[in-house]
């Protein structure tokens, strides 16, 4: 087993630049995730750890070792594909097995034990003597896993391995996909579109935009302490809340409304700030209803109700624009009302409006550890 090392890694087609300085180290054994919206680059960086492009700039490691010009083959790595990439003429143990007999001077003893050990950890293995054509969708997924795990890697890259199965599928494969990987304490790099599989099966999670790395944390840490805008609106379901404000002395004034903060957190944004323009962000759920006004209570209107089960999501006009209200089920105020809404000093983000940062979360520390 090895961790990965990204230096200065960068990645143009022609004159394009598609992946820009990625300095990132990854622990031996850790399950990182990388995310993002679609063109942002994290496939590209997975391939280029998988030897399927070339690194236009920089250095990528696993170990001690360089793999720059090292054939894919010889990486110690094993990928998993987005569409399975089975062989529809072979059986599960010749799909699961055909890499080691091609790759390897194994015997076919030691091949078949391998192919069996795996199968029976993916509860596949009374299914290798079928075709790909005969199973579901969950499990061609577990013989693509089965493959990469029997050549025993020292790295495994997953590249959207779930995003063809149904919704209650995923969320299975979710903690099978955990579990086989604690089992074997391989490290992972995990490419995922889904905040949600990346928020409950990482140890850190790296977010990508238009090739740049935006923040690299634990799930904790990403949630909670958004680096910048682009962080705080990505991840969350309902999204962050998100107001233009501006610090008057220790007040935030937005369109029809104002907010007050203590010294300590008005001084601390104001330390960070570039000119006196904010965006105030503050999540869905950690918004509540007030029985009466008071201080720092808000008035607005209720435009739109929508059950989801176990929560209601209230839509309410604030500051001249739409505000999301994550609310508990009995809460349920008629469509027209008016509703008093407040929240907590502990639960505001401030982002610097021209650099779109969190002020309240800025250090000396750099952005994106490496190793």
């Amino acid at each position: 087993m090895s961790g990965v090392t990204f230096r200065d890694v960068k990645k143009m087609y022609g004159d394009i630049l598609a992946v820009e300085n990625v300095d990132l180290g990854i622990e031996d054994g850790e399950f990182v995730s990388i995310l993002g919206p679609s063109g942002s680059g994290k496939s590209t960086v997975l391939r280029m750890v998988a030897g399927l492009e070339e690194i236009s700039a920089g250095e990528i490691a696993i170990g001690d070792r360089v793999i720059n010009d090292v054939h894919p083959r010889d990486r110690g790595i094993a990928m998993v594909f987005q569409n399975y990439a089975l062989y529809p003429h072979m059986t599960v143990k010749e799909n699961m097995s055909y890499g080691l007999r091609l790759t390897t001077d194994l015997s076919s003893e030691e091949i078949d034990t391998r192919v069996v050990e795996a199968a029976e950890m993916l509860g596949i293995e009374e299914h290798l003597d079928k075709k790909p054509a005969n199973l579901s969708g969950g499990q061609q997924q577990r013989v693509a896993t089965g493959r990469a795990i029997v050549r025993e890697p020292e790295v495994f890259l997953m590249d959207e391995p779930l995003s063809n199965l149904d919704a209650k599928l995923k969320m299975h494969m979710r903690t099978e996909l955990q579990r086989i990987q604690e089992d074997l304490d391989t490290t992972t790099l995990y490419v995922t579109h889904d905040q949600e599989e990346a928020m409950t099966m990482s140890d850190r999670i790296v977010i990508i935009a238009n090739g740049t790395i935006q923040q690299v944390g634990t799930p904790d840490e990403i949630y909670n302490h958004p680096a910048n805008m682009f962080v705080a609106d990505f991840i969350g379901s309902p999204a962050m809340n998100q107001f233009d404000v501006r610090l008057d002395g220790t007040t935030l004034v937005g369109d029809g409304f104002e907010y007050d903060l203590s010294d300590r957190l008005a001084e601390r944004a104001r330390s960070n700030l570039t000119g006196d323009r904010l965006v105030l962000g503050i999540r869905p759920e950690d918004i509540r209803l007030a029985e009466e006004s008071g201080g720092n209570t808000i008035e607005t209107r209720v435009d739109v109700v929508e059950p989801v089960g176990s929560d209601n999501y209230l839509y309410v006009t604030l500051a001249g624009q739409e505000c999301t209200v994550r609310a508990d089920a009995d809460v349920r105020p008629s469509t027209g009302d008016s509703a008093l809404v407040t929240f907590d000093e502990s639960d505001v983000h401030l982002f610097d409006a021209e650099t779109e940062t969190n002020v309240l979360t800025q250090t000396d520390e750099p952005l994106t550890p490496t190793a």
